[in-house]
């Protein structure tokens, strides 16, 4: 049985907006509160990293196909042992995208899945939000812990 996370969302919006939303830091830091950074190539590293500078979740991109197809590795920087992957799959349907998110290859005694499985879908609904609407929602709004960001 596997134990991948599978979110599914529809955007009104295009690929080439939702991979400029998933990789560009000026958009990432609106709606994740985060910048994603990388140059997206295959074997780079990539970190999601703070205001303040910290990196709080760091990879590798193991498949980078623009406009449809992103694969990170994503571990927590005191925890790389305990890494997973994550994959977005955006693709055109009419006027709009589906994108999945699916993280998955956990390992049995991951934290990591616990973590993220709050956070997804507050992110994509953000993500959702910021490419129809122009704003962000208040993505932590309500969370005690930033584990999940």
């Amino acid at each position: 049985m596997s134990n991948d996370l599978t979110y599914t969302t529809y955007i009104k919006t295009t690929a080439e907006k939702v991979w400029a939303a998933i990789t560009n830091p000026e958009f990432t830091r609106q709606y994740w509160g985060h910048d994603n950074v990388s140059d997206w190539k295959v074997g780079s590293i990539w970190q999601h990293v703070t205001d303040e500078g910290q990196a709080r979740i760091v990879g590798k991109v193991l498949e980078s196909t623009p406009p449809n197809r992103l694969v990170l590795s994503w571990a927590a920087p005191d925890n790389l042992a305990d890494e997973s992957r994550v994959t977005f799959e955006i693709e055109t349907i009419e006027d709009m995208v589906r994108l999945n998110v699916i993280h998955g290859n956990f390992k049995a005694d991951s934290e990591m899945a616990s973590r993220v499985n709050n956070g997804w879908p507050r992110v994509l609904s953000s993500l959702k939000t910021f490419l129809e609407t122009g704003k962000a929602l208040n993505t932590w709004a309500g969370h005690e812990s930033t584990c999940s960001k």
